[in-house]
């Protein structure tokens, strides 16, 4: 067994996964205690792996996530680190500005409907 196996293969060996800064949870926490209180989520999950962290939203715990938030790196001089993904895979918004890019959220309007 190699050790470009042994790492997953996906990143060179020596350099750290990639994850969150603390200013970048802070404003994603931010985003997610307000659709907790809107009551449109209820559990998240993060993950980082070699070349993408991730914050996964869910609705339910046994869903598949309402939406997720990622950061690569990799795509930072191209379309911009940042993208948030939706339920379908389908990107909602993608930049080089973490603040910017949740912004997506204000521009909805979550209602209770009777």
């Amino acid at each position: 067994m190699n050790d470009e196996s042994a790492s997953g293969g996906s990143r060179p060996s020596g350099t750290a996964p990639v994850f969150f800064d603390r200013p970048e949870l802070d404003l994603i926490l931010r985003v997610y205690g307000r659709m907790v209180a809107a009551g449109e989520w209820r559990d998240y999950a993060m993950v980082g792996h070699g070349d993408v962290a991730e914050f996964a939203a869910f609705r339910r715990s046994g869903d598949a996530p309402a939406c997720r938030i990622e950061k690569r790196p990799a795509l930072r001089l191209k379309q911009g680190q940042w993208a948030v993904i939706g339920e379908g895979g389908l990107v909602l918004k993608r930049g080089r500005d973490l603040a910017r890019v949740l912004r997506v959220f204000d521009s909805r309007r979550f209602a209770v409907v009777k």
